[in-house]
């Protein structure tokens, strides 16, 4: 058994942030939830609010936030296009002047701090499939850019504070991630199509559908990160996070109309600005230091995640 710690999360009430502080709760540790609740939600930690080892702080990351804990997970920021672009400047703030107050914070501590970066810097990639040398192919002033450019410049604090102040720092860059919890309208093309499916609506593809993306389940995603937290101080990163198996626009509708026993076709719309036509992670890093991968096919994680859309909508 590990020792307990006291685990700072920001973001902890997203998508993912709240399958991680779960995931610490389970490991007996206790966890200081922090969010501002802008793409976040109360709901998504209902459920661990009685745990005396829980506590939530409503906090923007843009200010700085003086606690005291043993480790930090940064992942305050919000991941999908329909919410980071919402409010760029502020998008750009949470990225930057975040990483600022939370690095600031693990070197007043002197704590472990891990950076949940994205596969988004890598913009549209020029080589197939990303290893974490490649230096990605990103337009700094696009419609984007405000996510990519920031994520890629919070990685470039995290780095800087590592040589300067010698800060034990890890980072994470995030592929494609699905699973319960997920918002029904926030962008993300696994919660778009099976929103559709669900309510037998066609299942809108953006470009002709060749485009490719990979999908990693989040209790795999979750795994990969307590790992990388856990490994040695001189394995920084950064590393890749994902599933390594890739699939077509297409294919993935196709799919969720099939498990989700759907009447829905199939229409087609305009590819939007800067969208990347692939996108799939080399995990050779995380497989050789970290000993990861992931374990849950998409077909089994897409059923999981139908079921908990399927009760969101008996709910609503």
């Amino acid at each position: 058994m590990f020792p307990r710690k006291r685990v700072l999360v920001t973001g902890g009430s997203g998508f993912l942030g709240s399958h991680l502080c779960a995931r610490l709760l389970h490991e007996g540790h206790e966890v200081l939830c922090v969010d501002n609740f802008f793409s976040g939600s109360r709901a998504n930690v209902e459920e661990l609010m009685d745990d005396r080892r829980f506590e939530l702080i409503r906090h923007d990351v843009t200010f700085p936030l003086f606690v005291e804990v043993d480790e930090i997970y940064n992942l305050a920021c919000p991941a999908s296009p329909v919410h980071y672009q919402h409010d760029p400047v502020q998008t750009i703030k949470t990225c930057v002047h975040g990483a600022i107050n939370m690095l600031g914070l693990a070197k007043r501590l002197g704590v472990r701090i891990f950076q949940a970066s994205t596969s988004e810097v890598y913009g549209d990639p020029e080589v197939h499939p990303q290893t974490e040398d490649y230096r990605g192919c990103v337009s700094p002033i696009g419609v984007r850019s405000c996510y990519d450019e920031g994520k890629r410049c919070a990685e470039a604090l995290f780095f800087a504070y590592r040589r300067q102040h010698g800060l034990p720092v890890k980072v994470g860059r995030i592929f494609n991630t699905y699973g319960p919890r997920m918002l029904p309208h926030d962008g993300r093309v696994v919660s778009n199509f099976i929103m559709q499916a669900l309510r037998n609506e066609p299942v809108t593809i953006y470009g002709d559908g060749t485009q490719t993306r990979s999908f990693c389940y989040v209790d795999d995603l979750v795994e990969c990160m307590i790992r990388l937290m856990a490994s040695p101080e001189d394995f920084t990163g950064p590393v890749n996070m994902g599933n390594p198996s890739e699939f077509t626009m297409l294919e993935l509708a196709e799919t969720i109309i099939e498990l989700a026993g759907s009447r829905s076709g199939v229409i087609f719309h305009p590819l939007p600005e800067d969208d990347p036509r692939q996108r799939r992670p080399d995990i050779s890093l995380a497989r050789k230091a970290l000993g990861w991968e992931p374990a849950v096919p998409l077909r089994e994680g897409l059923k999981r995640t139908i079921a908990y859309f399927e009760e969101a909508l008996k709910r609503a």
